[in-house]
């Protein structure tokens, strides 16, 4: 093949169709974010206080904390998903790969964190 012009270069080739799949799963998240945050606000509204033993039993509550550990999955999936694209348009140097290998880390250590919290207050009782 030559070195002929932009579109002949590309003609016949098709789409490589992986930004389809990369939207799709965005608008998966943020409709998971959309039912996940609404039952988290609705919920906390309904406690009869805010204070830190009732949040604390509440969170003990295993469909409670169940649900709570998929809104952060969900919550820092769509983050990655929506930072990977504007790193991956705006970013035109060497530092793009070194930002989404920082996104990665970012967005799994603190889904992580946030998990292995809710599992801790989970998984240990009342409070003192």
């Amino acid at each position: 093949m030559g070195t002929g012009t932009g579109i002949g270069r590309v003609r016949g080739l098709g789409s490589a169709k992986s930004g389809a799949h990369h939207w799709w799963l965005q608008r998966v998240t943020a409709a998971g974010n959309l039912l996940l945050v609404l039952w988290f606000v609705v919920s906390l509204l309904r406690l009869p206080l805010m204070d830190h033993k009732v949040v604390y039993l509440w969170l003990a509550s295993p469909l409670n904390a169940v649900l709570l550990i998929l809104m952060v999955i969900n919550t820092f999936w769509h983050f990655r998903l929506g930072l990977q694209v504007v790193l991956e348009d705006y970013q035109h140097d060497q530092t793009k790969i070194l930002g989404l290998i920082l996104l990665n880390f970012y967005a799994i250590g603190g889904g992580a964190l946030a998990i292995f919290s809710i599992l801790k207050i989970a998984f240990g009782g009342v409070p003192a």
